[in-house]
């Protein structure tokens, strides 16, 4: 045993009974606490020549617990997994949207400065800036199948 109560080894029940009844009483005075007369004194243990001696069933509780664990992990990647994939398309699918969008507003942009570039007001005024003029009804060549078509038609 670790500690022993003091009282179990200085003195019996009845010297502790006569000394109580040696004692008078204040009138005013507390009672007892309870075990108040109890004293613990720790022995001195020496423990370093113990040797914990092997379980043969530890190791197999050890992976039992191991493999049990990591069957739960695979589990829980496999009910989670589904869930991440979802949230992951979704994002992607939101970029794409995004992207799409941002596309479309840039091909309006691109194609009403094509518009603006190829307008026939602009062409005559470009023309007119550089000395161009309209050309003649004679210098006009006009490329059909019929009639004097060689010009148009280059053989090899």
């Amino acid at each position: 045993m670790a500690t022993m109560p003091e009282f179990l080894t200085r003195e019996t029940l009845a010297s502790i009974e006569a000394r109580e009844e040696k004692q008078q009483r204040d009138p005013f005075q507390l009672r007892a606490l309870p075990f108040e007369d109890v004293y613990f004194r720790p022995k001195k243990m020496d423990n370093s020549k113990l040797v914990r001696s092997a379980d043969p069933r530890a190791g197999g509780a050890c992976w039992s617990v191991i493999g049990i664990a990591c069957l739960m992990l695979a589990f829980g990647g496999g009910v989670l997994a589904p869930h991440v994939a979802n949230t992951v398309a979704g994002y992607k699918l939101e970029s794409l949207r995004a992207e799409a969008q941002r596309l479309a507003d840039e091909r309006r942009t691109l194609e009403l400065q094509e518009a603006e570039l190829l307008s026939p007001d602009r062409l005559d005024r470009l023309a007119q800036g550089q000395h161009l003029v309209t050309p003649s009804a004679s210098q006009i060549v006009h490329l059909d199948n019929q009639g004097d078509s060689k010009v148009a038609m280059v053989r090899k």
